[in-house]
């Protein structure tokens, strides 16, 4: 579709689709001074001639169906003793196919919406030269930190590296550049599984880490798995770990305990080291008293013993084993929340 304004043409490639038109590509541009003076079929030719230049690409070796309201057009394609101008325009458009036809305009709206597009003119303004103090400072407030990735990301853009680095540091700069890769305005990280990720600003990660761990798909869940999903989304920066370490210690939820049943406050269990099975009830004191209960109850009364105390460890569990060498467990009271917040890496024998 091709149509031409006063002061502009306007073009639009598509193609039919289920006898439905769907367009491709839409341009326009104003003329010049020149082509302003020109007469309204020539102005309407123009247009065709703009279309078949803007898209060559894609018409060369096809057929070419042009639309415009002017119908003259192809009789002024057969005219023999045409100027200059127009045998030059005949000439590049009998390299294509064309079969020229003719729409309404009201029909024809968006060519005809493109050839009437033209730029507001600009209002100038004097330069002032006064530049207040109270504007340097607000500048300079807002100027932030450079990126941990700058120096890597100048030295791939330009072989620059700090004045301020030492012989080693710069040596070490320069051999770790290899790993990334430079496609503005980003930087990438080759990682050591051979993925592509996207090196992340320090005003980025906190988001990010939001949206791993609080958002919707994010699930709350531990530091490193958090730290995996940000992997997992294509983002990378040194300290990940870390920083998701301590996004998950101050996350709320987190550390939320669902309210205790029947006074309960504390789970003791013990968990055998060959079949993993665990014996576990809930206790309301953590004293000595509640795990020798506990082990005439459920230990000794069901695993043949005696056993021998091996092992004590500093933070109150202990490890009992038949003195045959047999059955060994480890015994352990924390309190409720601890557990039901704590994620094993094996999962016990449970009955």
């Amino acid at each position: 579709m091709c149509d031409a304004s006063d002061t502009a043409v306007g073009a639009v490639l598509g193609q039919r689709k289920d006898k439905i038109f769907r367009p491709i590509y839409y341009a326009s541009r104003t003329m010049n001074e020149s082509q302003l003076n020109y007469v309204t079929t020539e102005k309407e030719l123009l247009a065709v001639v703009f279309a078949i230049d803007k898209f060559r690409s894609y018409l060369i070796g096809t057929k070419v169906t042009v639309f415009t309201d002017h119908a003259t057009i192809k009789y002024l394609l057969e005219k023999k003793d045409a100027r200059p101008r127009l045998l030059r325009w005949i000439l590049l458009l009998q390299e294509f196919e064309l079969e020229i036809k003719d729409k309404k305009r009201i029909e024809n709206r968006v060519a005809d919406h493109l050839s009437r597009l033209e730029n507001p003119p600009l209002e100038l303004c004097d330069i002032k030269e006064e530049f207040p103090d109270e504007h340097i400072f607000s500048i300079n407030s807002v100027v932030t930190q450079p990126p941990w990735f700058a120096d890597i990301a100048n030295y791939l853009v330009g072989k620059w590296t700090p004045q301020n680095l030492t012989y080693q540091q710069r040596k070490k700069l320069i051999s770790n550049a290899k790993y990334y890769l430079w496609n503005d305005p980003y930087l990438f990280k080759i990682c050591a599984d051979n993925i592509i990720r996207r090196c992340v600003p320090e005003e980025e990660m906190i988001k990010i880490l939001y949206y791993c761990h609080d958002g919707a798909v994010g699930g709350h869940y531990a530091a490193n798995r958090t730290a995996f999903k940000v992997l997992e989304v294509g983002f990378f920066w040194p300290t990940l770990f870390k920083d998701a370490r301590a996004y998950v210690a101050q996350c709320d939820r987190y550390h939320e305990s669902f309210p205790s049943s029947h006074s309960f406050e504390y789970i003791l269990v013990a968990v055998d080291y060959v079949s993993r099975w665990v014996e576990a009830i809930p206790t309301r004191k953590n004293d000595a008293q509640t795990v020798c209960n506990f082990l005439k109850k459920n230990i000794f009364t069901r695993w043949t013993g005696p056993y021998n105390v091996t092992d004590v460890t500093p933070y109150g569990a202990i490890e009992i084993q038949q003195t045959n060498g047999g059955d060994k467990f480890k015994v352990t009271i924390q309190p409720e929340h601890l557990m039901k917040a704590s994620t094993k890496t094996e999962s016990p024998i449970q009955e």
